[in-house]
């Protein structure tokens, strides 16, 4: 039985679909998922490392800005309908599963035509274009944030749950954050920050890191900095006993299992692994992100009680230093802070999206 995932064009349109396709192969066997993503996207370079079969087409977002070029948006549309037609009478899907972003945009509108059954997820607290365009015929919509729905349009059949974001469920026991602080060879009562701006960096959470470091880090504490691979050499000379500057973390769980606080982006699937763990977090919003849905994250989390928002304009060496200072000082803060992202975090969320998903295309006939 196939089922069509589609999305992409960044990392958090795609892992959530391959989190999912894995749980639900996990759950029920029979299930055969099947990845249909862009050409310019990130999958482009991810699906062929993976288990799935794909087909990638020459899919484009909507030029906004330089709306002469929608010419391809349009053709390429025309053009993966063709394909995907051609991929289900091969064998035909029980549904399609859409994940956001401009590369999930072609599949979805197949099934709408040929009215096989759409399942979304959307990561973000502020729905995508994709996500609030197809909620009405959707048979169900998954929610990385109970917030979004607030924002959607779902019709009378659709289903609507906030499972929350999918991710590898974390190993909070003692035993995994002894061994992780012995890998780390960190003091005994250390307050440990993790900054981190993703897969590829950040550059402006970089420079922010510097300055701090320029201003000089408190005693008791040890930074573990992920710069991004292009970004290390600018910043490995600042390497020292309590400044850990490493050019990525893989795995990332061995830094988690030691933050007391994590300084991050606020992208929907970092926000679900530092709810997951129980991480305060100090959320720095990429302003460039899509519909400012970042700082919708980063707003979400604070006002749970979970984070601080401190937008880019406010972040520097020494906003970084007062406001890490201050938490190092409370730990009740800190320690009301992790209640917080815990009660929010869902680190069954791929499991519960695959059982729903199971029970639609097992129950079709």
């Amino acid at each position: 039985m196939r089922v069509f995932f589609s999305g992409g064009g960044t990392g958090g349109h795609l892992y959530p679909g391959l989190a999912i396709a894995r749980a639900l192969v996990a759950r029920s066997p029979q299930v055969e998922p099947y990845f249909i993503g862009a050409l310019r996207g990130v999958e482009r370079d991810v699906l062929p490392t993976t288990e799935f079969p794909h087909t990638l087409l020459d899919l484009h977002p909507l030029y906004r800005t330089a709306p002469v070029r929608n010419w391809r948006t349009i053709t390429g549309g025309i053009s993966a309908l063709r394909t995907i037609s051609r991929l289900a009478r091969a064998s035909e899907p029980a549904c399609v599963v859409g994940t956001g972003g401009y590369a999930a945009a072609a599949a979805l509108a197949w099934a709408r035509w040929k009215r096989v059954p759409l399942v979304l997820h959307e990561c973000d607290s502020f729905p995508g274009k994709v996500t609030r365009l197809f909620a009405p015929r959707a048979t169900l919509v998954s929610l990385g944030f109970p917030e979004a729905e607030a924002r959607l349009a779902p019709g009378p059949r659709t289903g609507v749950a906030a499972f929350g974001n999918p991710i590898v469920p974390p190993d909070t026991s003692p035993g995994k954050r002894a061994a992780a602080r012995q890998r780390w060879r960190l003091a005994e009562n250390t307050f440990t920050v993790l900054i981190v701006g993703g897969s590829q960096g950040s550059a402006a959470l970089n420079a922010g890191v510097a300055e701090w470091c320029a201003l000089g880090i408190p005693h008791g504490l040890t930074l573990i900095w992920a710069t991004g691979r292009a970004h290390y050499g600018m910043h490995a000379h600042l390497a020292s006993d309590r400044v850990r500057v490493e050019p990525y973390l893989s795995p990332i769980s061995d830094a988690y299992a030691v933050a007391d606080v994590a300084v991050t982006r606020a992208g929907a699937m970092t926000i679900a692994e530092l709810c997951a763990w129980g991480i305060p977090s100090v959320l720095v919003p990429l302003p460039t992100a899509a519909q400012d849905h970042q700082a919708h994250n980063a707003r979400t989390l604070a006002a749970a009680g979970a984070a601080i928002h401190l937008p880019q304009t406010a972040y520097d060496g020494a906003a970084l230093q007062e406001t890490l200072h201050a938490l190092q000082r409370q730990p009740a803060v800190r320690e009301t802070m992790a209640r917080a992202a815990r009660v929010r975090g869902r680190p069954d969320a791929a499991a519960r999206i695959a059982e729903a998903i199971a029970t639609l295309v097992l129950q079709l006939p």
